[in-house]
């Protein structure tokens, strides 16, 4: 076993072997000190997602290197498989059984009588990926990836099999399709196959048509409608904890201490919900009389035709237009209103994650409403500072688990080297220009758990800095991390800024 680093809260645990991963995530989870806040077991690791403010690495460290994991773990006792109805009769299947030397209806039979258990999630919200010691193939992937999996889609590859719960691009083989409710965000549990869970698969001659499910009505009391949201605008509050095992993002507002500053301002709750606008161009028209504060990126703006002030508490008189025009210090502009942004909590937050499918996008004519999220009122304070984006913006850097993959010149390049921000950046990543950083190690890497902040190094060796939607699995290898203070520097950086890396410390 070796405890390898992942920035500043958290740790990725290796072992040799899948079946190591399961009794290791069984250990952790019925030992797991007050602090651990995710345990998301991969192919070949754990990752151990932690609150540094409650539970420091350190600890957490010694508290691993002391398990004794079982040698094996055997299912619940009592506990019942769960069962997949799925119809055969995807487009890969014959294809695949002759690739794998056996006739179609083998191949069927093979799958359909094995005890599949689910070792991990990941890909995708409700994505499990499933193993039988009954299944004796390893399957390629297609050559060329889907740019789309429909929903329900039954697929294999490796010595895995899994089914897509909406749909999104994808390499597996697909063999079949079930209707099986995978993910579900309002539910009490939202993901049908849990790591541990053990799965049989039902063949039925069809299976209903995967839909997506109704969106909820609207709550809270309608305060504005949108005339335009600019490049992108979405609620964002501060993100979701403890739901990266099940496939989920943490989301949530990429400069943190933008959005609590604008909810300060305005009196509210420090969780209260925002609206994210990135890169400016976001209009809106007041429904009622309200209280907002815009924080973070400056850029011209009015409100009711008034040049609107930036870091304050103002009034949003009923039929005044709101707009931020292109921002020029930074990327992203928070918007508070005093109340909050109202709406459905799914999974603990109003975060939008359009990866995941929770929530969507603003768009012109969407009509917004506020909660009671009021913590006090408004503070007496007048106005707060605004800083000014730096020439150069510097990032600090902690350790990533896999630093041995790649070359003393890769390392030396990261620090040493000035990078440029493209125009290949959103949400998930942010993609970077620079020198090539060139691998030691050119083997596949197994998927392992991710944190907002690493910076994976596909082979091409063009870095991208994984962000708050960023997936919570991945097969790069991580070079390093970005410390958690930086990540609200690194949200205002724009496509075409210039980043310079330094070490940083872990305290603790």
């Amino acid at each position: 076993m070796r405890i390898l680093p992942m920035g500043d809260a958290a740790l990725l645990v290796e072992v040799g072997s899948l079946p190591e991963v399961l009794a290791l995530h069984a250990a952790m989870l019925s030992s797991a000190p007050a602090g651990v806040v995710d345990l998301v077991p991969a192919a070949r690791t754990v990752l151990v997602r932690v609150d540094p403010r409650t539970l420091r690495l350190a600890v957490a460290r010694a508290w691993i290197g002391a398990l004794r994991p079982a040698a094996s773990v055997s299912p619940e006792i009592g506990a019942p498989p769960v069962t997949v109805d799925i119809a055969y009769d995807g487009p890969d299947l014959a294809e695949t059984a002759a690739l794998l030397g056996v006739t179609a209806a083998d191949l069927v039979r093979r799958h359909r009588e094995a005890e599949w258990t689910v070792a991990f999630t990941g890909f995708a919200p409700g994505f499990g990926y499933l193993v039988s010691t009954d299944w004796p193939f390893d399957v390629p992937r297609r050559p060329t990836p889907r740019t789309r999996v429909p929903a329900g889609a039954v697929g294999l590859a490796a010595e895995f099999t899994g089914a897509y719960p909406r749909a999104t691009p994808g390499g597996w083989r697909l063999i079949g399709t079930t209707s099986a409710p995978l993910f579900d965000p309002r539910a009490a549990s939202p993901v049908l196959l849990t790591p541990g869970a053990r799965v049989r698969f039902r063949e039925m001659p069809a299976v209903r048509p995967r839909t997506e499910p109704a969106p909820s009505p609207p709550t809270g009391t309608p305060a504005f409608h949108v005339l335009s949201p600019g490049v992108q605008a979405s609620v964002q509050d501060l993100g979701r904890r403890g739901t990266a095992s099940l496939g989920v993002a943490d989301s949530g507002a990429l400069d943190r201490a933008a959005l609590l500053l604008g909810n300060r301002l305005v009196g509210n709750r420090s969780d209260a919900a925002g609206v994210e606008v990135t890169l400016g161009g976001f209009r809106a028209v007041a429904e009622r009389d309200l209280w907002v504060a815009v924080t973070g990126a400056a850029g011209p703006g009015t409100l009711g035709g008034r040049a609107l002030a930036v870091g304050r508490a103002v009034p949003w008189p009923a039929g005044a237009e709101l707009s931020l025009g292109p921002l020029i210090s930074g990327a992203r502009a928070y918007l508070a209103v005093r109340g909050g942004i109202a709406g459905e909590r799914m999974l603990g937050s109003r975060a939008t994650d359009v990866l995941a499918g929770l929530g969507r996008p603003l768009a012109a004519g969407t009509v917004v409403s506020v909660g009671e999220e009021v913590d006090a009122p408004i503070p007496p304070v007048d106005l707060a500072l605004v800083s000014a984006a730096p020439g150069i913006v510097e990032v600090g850097l902690l350790p990533g688990p896999r630093g041995d993959w790649f070359t003393a010149s890769a390392l030396t390049d990261l620090f040493d080297a000035e990078w440029t921000v493209t125009s290949d950046t959103d949400r998930v990543g942010m993609r970077l220009d620079g020198p090539v950083l060139p691998r030691r190690l050119t083997g596949e890497l197994p998927s392992e758990g991710m944190v907002p902040g690493a910076i994976q190094v596909p082979p091409s060796g063009t870095p991208t800095i994984l962000l708050a939607d960023g997936p919570v699995t991945g097969g790069y290898p991580v070079i390093a991390v970005v410390a958690s203070h930086a990540l609200g520097v690194l949200a205002q950086a724009r496509p075409g800024d210039r980043l310079r890396f330094r070490r940083a410390r872990v305290d603790g």
